[in-house]
């Protein structure tokens, strides 16, 4: 693997659940989660995705998947729940398709995979704070989330060159690899979480992630866009743990209790 070391953070013990970020998105959008789910007796592990560490030809949402499972495969991860926002989502169901001993259940929200409005092909305007600003705000049902500090950290991604670069090449390897045809296959259990005001991966795409997926089941957030975990996240986490007790994760073969 290009990338030799792995960057994560751990905490709890239990049952492990994979919290993967979308494109423009960091550790920091599941720190409800993380707050929460080590002391409900689960092991929490959100990886560092390597966006701007891999060789530009490498750059692509295949090797970001590839990532993720040689760290499940170093740190000795088997059978984990994977939670992923937009690109995550998208990781985690390709990870699922090649390499299903190492999932037991998915969780999306606002998942990229079948259809998604992009930042921008070309990213106009980059240089221009409010036009950053606004595309910022769009993201969300709540323009308030979109605080300075995230506004910041987004101008600064998309007009540093190198980063900018290999975001766009990310972004384009995602829309490219649609995943339509791959979902029957996909025979695990699907948790849905959308918000209803989602634009950027709109609530058709969750109808339609629920008719081509086997084994989903479909949760709405009012008022919500696109980061339910960042701009709900009590409602998200209320949501994730009664879908997660539907599991006896201490059976072997980890059957569904109902």
């Amino acid at each position: 693997m290009f990338i030799k070391k792995f960057s994560y953070v751990r905490r709890g013990s239990g049952h492990p659940l994979i919290l993967l970020h979308g494109l423009m998105g960091k550790l920091s959008n599941f720190n409800a989660l993380l707050d929460f789910f080590p002391k409900k007796g689960y092991q929490v592990i959100i990886p560092r995705l390597p966006l701007y560490k891999m060789p530009l030809l490498l750059t692509n949402i295949y090797s970001l998947s590839k990532y993720v499972i040689n760290l499940l495969i170093e740190i000795e991860i088997e059978k984990a729940t994977l939670i992923g926002n937009s690109l995550g989502g998208h990781i985690a169901l390709i990870i699922a398709k090649n390499r299903m001993d190492l999932v037991h259940s998915i969780v999306l929200t606002g998942s990229s995979g079948l259809f998604e409005r992009a930042f921008g092909d070309a990213i106009p305007k980059r240089e221009n704070y409010e036009y950053i600003r606004k595309k910022s705000q769009e993201v969300f049902y709540d323009p308030r989330i979109a605080t300075k500090e995230l506004v910041d950290e987004v101008f600064h991604i998309v007009n540093d060159k190198k980063k900018g670069i290999k975001t766009l090449y990310i972004a384009k390897s995602s829309m490219k690899y649609n995943m339509s045809k791959d979902l029957s296959v996909i025979r695990q259990p699907i948790c849905l979480i959308w918000g209803r005001q989602d634009h950027v991966t709109p609530p058709e795409v969750a109808k339609e992630f629920h008719r081509l997926l086997p084994h989903s089941e479909l949760y709405w957030i009012d008022k919500c866009g696109h980061v339910p975990m960042m701009e709900h996240p009590k409602r998200f986490i209320n949501i994730l743990e009664k879908w997660l007790s539907k599991f006896d994760f201490n059976r072997e073969n980890l059957f569904c209790r109902i």
